[in-house]
């Protein structure tokens, strides 16, 4: 069960360190030593940082735990912090390859920062698994090194559609987004499921650098819906969720990945955020509902870093599980490493991981939280969970 105190949120940036700026080392590997360096970019110190720095502690867990077997080659993991920019992340990467002799990237964390990459990434024939970006064109790229371990959002739309249809069974949803890629495809995808089940749909936009959304407030509430669905980051929706409550409100509000993390609660407001309900392609199992495996992760995790598994902590662990077992497996030139890839197939402490043709992860399972005081516990598969 993931805790949302700011205390939690604190204490993962702290875990971090003075290193969280590009170039920063962990996993106590050697890069100069006959090892190998792999890399980790994402938003480790900017506004939506609480969705990157999970995945970076899981990343950093499997490396370490895996430099204490004290195996023939080594893995030093260097971080890259791009703030989720992708001009930043365009440079940090080519300084990235071109210095630092990066084997393998995890990341980026967000799919703008990945559009950019990709191609470089690509031409430098350097393998990368995000554990987090979720757009659906990644994976139309025809880029040959890159992988993810997380579902896109079309699969996470129908899975989220198809609860919102089936087990809330609203009959009127509302869907808003910040008007970016991410979360106007996700409000998409949205409707697109629940309108042929036969619900009525109204949608509306919001700047994601404003502060005042009563415009978009009035309009749900003129439409009074069962139901509204937020498709953007925990910026926004904490934000957007306060004034809903704030404006008499009293339906049902549900958002994405993008806002699975403490700032969510922190920018409603405890009262605010009760019962509101998260869609994600991740695994966040402190209780160990999924398995045995994603419990023992869980309790390693909080035992290093001193807070609960979060949003994408055990996709970034499973990222960096996958380019491992290439190394284990004696593969540790970029090139054979990518082969690897093609062949891998594990239970991850998540979810299994197998990447198809196009680096997509095979498992399509789309999971729901829902805010219950200071936590976020794991309803369930989107298939089967109850709302409360």
């Amino acid at each position: 069960m993931l805790r949302v105190t700011g205390a939690v949120a604190m204490s993962a940036v702290l875990a971090l360190g003075a290193g969280a700026c590009s170039g920063g080392d962990d996993g106590k590997g050697g890069g100069g030593d006959g090892g190998i360096t792999i890399g980790f970019m994402g938003d480790l110190t900017g506004e939506n940082s609480g969705l990157v720095i999970p995945p970076y502690q899981g990343a950093q867990l499997a490396v370490e735990q895996y430099n204490a077997t004290n195996p023939k080659t080594k893995i030093t993991l260097k971080k890259y912090d791009s703030q989720g920019k992708p001009e930043q992340a365009t440079t940090l990467i080519q300084g990235a390859v071109k210095n630092d002799k990066i084997t393998a990237l995890i990341g980026p964390a967000f799919s703008g920062e990945s559009q950019s990459v990709g191609p470089i990434l690509d031409e430098a024939k350097i393998p990368s698994i995000t554990p987090s970006a979720t757009n659906v064109t990644l994976a139309e790229k025809s880029w040959k090194y890159w992988h993810r371990a997380v579902a896109d959002d079309a699969v996470q739309g129908t899975g989220a559609g198809g609860f919102i249809a089936d087990q809330v069974k609203a009959k009127k949803v509302f869907t808003v987004h910040d008007n970016q890629d991410y979360g106007k495809g996700l409000a998409d995808s949205i409707a697109n499921v629940v309108k042929p089940k036969g619900a009525q749909v109204q949608t509306d936009a919001v700047d994601d650098k404003a502060s005042d959304y009563s415009s978009t407030v009035n309009k749900i509430k003129q439409f009074n819906p069962e139901i509204v669905y937020f498709g953007g980051y925990y910026s926004v929706a904490g934000k957007l969720f306060k004034q809903l409550r704030e404006a008499g409100y009293t339906g049902k509000m549900m958002s994405g990945d993008g806002s699975l993390a403490a700032g969510l609660v922190e920018g409603a407001g405890q009262k605010n955020a009760q019962g509101a309900l998260l869609s994600c392609g991740c695994v966040i199992d402190a209780e160990g509902k999924v398995s045995a495996k994603s419990k023992k992760f869980a309790e390693d995790y909080k035992a290093k870093f001193g807070s609960p598994v979060a949003i994408y902590s055990s996709e970034g662990y499973d990222a960096a599980t996958a380019l491992i077992e290439a190394i284990k497996a004696g593969k540790t030139k970029s090139e054979d490493i990518n082969a690897f890839l093609k062949t891998v197939d594990f239970e991850g402490v998540g979810k299994r991981i197998k990447f198809d043709d196009k680096g997509e992860l095979a498992s399509q399972d789309i999971y729901v939280y829902q805010v219950k005081d200071n936590t976020i516990p794991l309803l369930g598969k989107s298939t089967e969970a109850k709302p409360a």
